[in-house]
C-alpha cells in the first residue's frame, strides 16, 4: 500500500483565480500601446511587404554576374555568362563591357529584348550609379546594370521567382513604443566618406554628415547615418546589436530616419521599423556591413526578426 499523501487536485475556483492572475501579470508586463501608434506600424509593415513582393521587389532578384571585358553573353544557354533558364532563346543578346567602361546591349537579331517597353538596339546603359538604370527585358527576366566602386555587374530579377511565390511574411518582435526614441544629430563639419564592406563584391564608400546621439534603456549610445547626397532628408543606418545572430539578421539591420530640416536637430529613431537587409532575402544582394561604431552592445528587441541561415 502506497502510504505517500496525493495532493488534492486544484478547484475550478482555484484554476480560475490562477487564470486571472497570470492574465493581470500579463497586463502589467506587456508594453501599453496606443492605437494610432499601433495602427501606424500595421500600415508600414504592409507596405514593407508589398514592396519585397512587388514584381520588382527584392524577392525577385534571381542572379548578380559581375561582368567581365568584352560580350557578357545572356540567354537560356548554359554556358551564356548570364544564364537566364526558361528564357525561351539560347543567347538572345550580350552587354558588352567596353574599354571605356560603357557596358553596351547588343541583342540578338530577331530577340524578344526590350528597354522601357520599347524593342531594343544596341545602345549604352545607364547603370544605378547616378539614378534609375536601364531595364532590360526578356521573357519574365529583367536585367540592369548595377556600379559599385567602379566595378560594374548585372542584376538579374525575375518575376516567376521561386522566392516571391513562396514568400510566407515576416516575423517580428512584439511593438514596443520605448523602442521609438528621440536622438540629437550632431554634424561633421563637411560630410565624410565611409569605405565600407559589403556581404558581398567590391566595398562601398558612403556618405556620412555626422552622428546621431540618443539613449536607449537609460544608456547613452551613438549611431553614424548614411545619406545618398549632402542634402538629403533621410537618414540610413546600418547597425547591429547583441540579438544580430540570434533573433535577427547576422551581418546586421536597416533603419531609416527624418533628418533635421537643417543642421543640428532631433531625431527619431523607431527600432520598431528596423530592417532585414536585402541579404536576408536573397543571396544576390551586394548589403553595405555595419561601419565601425555602428555595433550596440545591447539587444535591440524591436523590428524585424530572422529565422533563416544567411
Amino acid at each position: 500500500m502506497n502510504s505517500r499523501r496525493r495532493c488534492p487536485a486544484p478547484s475550478a475556483a482555484t484554476l480560475q483565480l490562477l487564470a486571472l492572475f497570470l492574465a493581470a501579470s500579463c497586463a502589467r508586463t506587456a508594453p501599453a500601446v496606443d492605437p494610432a501608434y499601433r495602427a501606424e506600424i500595421e500600415a508600414w509593415r504592409a507596405a514593407r511587404v508589398a514592396a519585397l513582393t512587388a514584381p520588382d521587389g527584392w524577392l525577385t532578384l534571381a542572379g548578380l554576374v559581375w561582368l567581365r571585358p568584352g560580350p557578357n553573353r545572356f540567354g537560356s544557354d548554359p554556358g551564356n555568362e548570364i544564364v537566364l533558364p526558361g528564357a525561351g532563346i539560347a543567347v538572345a543578346g550580350a552587354i558588352d563591357l567596353r574599354r571605356d567602361g560603357a557596358a553596351v546591349l547588343e541583342p540578338a537579331a530577331g530577340a524578344a529584348v526590350t528597354v522601357g517597353g520599347a524593342p531594343a538596339a544596341e545602345r549604352p546603359l545607364r547603370s544605378d550609379r547616378a539614378g534609375a538604370p536601364d531595364v532590360v527585358a526578356l521573357a519574365t527576366y529583367r536585367l540592369y546594370v548595377i556600379d559599385r566602386a567602379g566595378t560594374l555587374g548585372v542584376r538579374v530579377k525575375d518575376t516567376a521567382s521561386p522566392a516571391r511565390a513562396q514568400f510566407k511574411g515576416i516575423s517580428y518582435f512584439p511593438l514596443d513604443p520605448a523602442y521609438r526614441v528621440t536622438g540629437t544629430f550632431a554634424p561633421y563639419p563637411a560630410p565624410r566618406e565611409v569605405k565600407v564592406a559589403t556581404h558581398q563584391g567590391p566595398s562601398q564608400t558612403m556618405l556620412a554628415p555626422g552622428v546621431v546621439r540618443f539613449s536607449l534603456g537609460g544608456r547613452p549610445f551613438a549611431l553614424e547615418p548614411f545619406v545618398s547626397s549632402p542634402g538629403d532628408r533621410t537618414f540610413f543606418f546600418v547597425f547591429r546589436d547583441a540579438t544580430s545572430g540570434r533573433q535577427t539578421y547576422g551581418a546586421g539591420r536597416f533603419l531609416d530616419a527624418a533628418a533635421p530640416t537643417s543642421g543640428a536637430g532631433e531625431v527619431v529613431l523607431d527600432f520598431n521599423k528596423a530592417t532585414n537587409p536585402p541579404c536576408a532575402f536573397t543571396p544576390f544582394a551586394t548589403c553595405p556591413l555595419p561601419p565601425p561604431g555602428n555595433e550596440l552592445p545591447v539587444p535591440v528587441a524591436a523590428g524585424e526578426m530572422y529565422g533563416g541561415r544567411r
